[in-house]
């Protein structure tokens, strides 16, 4: 229990501010044991943001506690995803060759490609959550955050990291994960929805979850194509542009007028 604390501790440090103990030892080792509490950090975020929307909706404008949510969720990761989705928008916006795209990607300066995807995928998250109402947009938000991190480690349990060098940022994740750590993922990633589904049931939520799983599943088929055609596999950035799609097509789902949300 002591090791899989440090575990725990381990991805804290690696995907979020928070403070952790000084003394604690951390290596590579321990962070590629920690990627199977990675939807587990989506439950720290997510709750975090339900929480903070909860609060500021009852003294300020929905939109604006939609807002103060959203940058909370974002000091917290340290906009770890946002960063990478935006290194993925330059590289595989502007690059030709593998050996280009890898390059642009590892550029610490945001591009044009950047800069339009980043404002477009806030954008969304805001729109989305705006128009929803208090209990859906809070349930989202929990659902979403575990959910999303959880496609992205199905990626690394399935392809193949392809940076070379030791100093990408996804190097400490990037020798996979075993079938195991991909189970304990899952019990994290599925039990909010789980939960929702139980406290909730109906016909009409049954039917959402479904089309919700479906559409996260052609995203991930998406984008994993492409990684695999262009770079034959993934990067830390790659990570963070998937975690973002899935986490926008969350909300999307959520977001279509046909569903009599709760």
């Amino acid at each position: 229990m002591k090791k899989q604390l440090q575990f725990f501790l381990a991805a804290v440090m690696f995907y979020t501010r928070i403070p952790v103990p000084r003394n604690m030892r951390h290596d590579t080792a321990q962070l590629n044991a920690a990627t199977k509490y990675l939807p587990l950090i989506g439950w720290v975020v997510g709750g975090a943001a339900a929480l903070a929307l909860f609060v500021f909706s009852k003294v300020l404008p929905w939109p604006v506690a939609v807002l103060l949510s959203m940058a909370l969720s974002l000091w917290i990761t340290g906009a770890f995803h946002e960063d990478g989705f935006a290194d993925f928008c330059d590289g595989f916006g502007g690059g030709w060759t593998k050996e280009k795209i890898l390059d642009i990607m590892k550029d610490s300066r945001i591009g044009t490609y950047g800069m339009a995807g980043l404002l477009l995928v806030l954008l969304l998250k805001f729109c989305c959550l705006s128009q929803l109402s208090p209990v859906p947009a809070l349930v989202a938000l929990c659902v979403a955050h575990p959910l999303s991190r959880f496609v992205a480690v199905t990626v690394i349990y399935t392809d193949t990291y392809v940076r070379a060098n030791e100093d990408a940022k996804a190097k400490p994740v990037s020798k996979g994960i075993t079938a195991g750590g991909l189970a304990v993922a899952a019990c994290f990633a599925f039990l909010p929805l789980a939960v929702c589904l139980y406290w909730w049931y109906s016909m009409h939520l049954l039917l959402l979850t479904g089309v919700l799983l479906v559409v996260l599943v052609l995203a991930r088929w998406y984008m994993v194509r492409l990684m695999r055609r262009w770079i034959g596999g993934y990067t830390g950035d790659c990570l963070g542009a998937v975690q973002q799609v899935a986490e926008i097509m969350i909300y999307l789902v959520l977001s279509v007028q046909l569903w009599p949300l709760f």
